[in-house]
C-alpha cells in the first residue's frame, strides 16, 4: 500500500465503521441478498431497488468488524444510481483489488474505494472486506442461498 493510503485507510474504516452510511432495511427492495462470514461471524443483508436495470437505492444491515461495515457503507454509496452491468464491473476491480491481483492503473479506477487495498496486506481481512461485494452479486441475480466466504 502506498505510503499516503496508510492512514486514509485507518481513517476511512474507522469512519465507515462507526457511522456507516445505508445502514437500514430498504422498503421496496426489488432486490436483497445474504452473506456470512464464518470466520469472524460477519453478517450481512443486502437491499437493492432496482429500476430501469439501474440500482436507484441501497442498503445494508448486520454485524460484523469495522472492514466488514466500512465496506458495505461504501458500497452501498457507491452502486448507486450505477447500470447492473457497471455494478458487475465494479465487483470485479474491486474484488481483483483486495486480493492483490490488481495493477495500479486498475486500484486507481476504484475513487475512495481504494482505500481498501490495504486489506491485501491483511489476508485474514480479505473476506471481511468482499462480503458484502459477493453479496451484492447474489441480490442482482437473485439467488435465494446465503452467501458464504468459505
Amino acid at each position: 500500500m502506498r505510503p499516503e493510503l496508510r492512514e486514509l485507510y485507518q481513517d476511512v474504516i474507522l469512519d465507515h465503521g462507526k457511522r456507516p452510511r445505508n445502514f437500514r432495511r430498504l422498503e421496496g427492495a426489488t432486490h436483497h441478498a445474504e452473506g456470512f462470514n464464518p470466520l469472524c461471524g460477519d453478517r450481512v443483508r443486502l437491499d437493492l431497488r432496482v429500476e430501469d436495470d439501474r440500482i436507484a437505492d441501497a442498503a445494508f444491515q448486520g454485524q460484523g468488524c469495522a472492514i466488514s461495515t466500512a465496506s458495505a457503507s461504501m458500497m452501498t454509496e457507491t452502486v448507486k444510481g450505477l447500470s447492473l452491468e457497471e455494478a458487475r464491473e465494479l465487483f470485479q476491480r474491486f474484488h481483483s483489488q483486495v486480493t492483490g491481483q490488481a495493477g495500479n492503473a486498475e486500484a486507481d479506477d476504484l475513487g475512495k474505494l481504494e482505500v481498501f487495498a490495504g486489506v491485501q496486506e491483511y489476508p485474514a481481512r480479505v473476506k471481511c472486506a468482499i462480503l458484502v461485494w459477493h453479496t451484492l452479486l447474489s441480490a442482482l441475480e437473485k439467488k435465494p442461498e446465503t452467501v458464504s466466504t468459505e
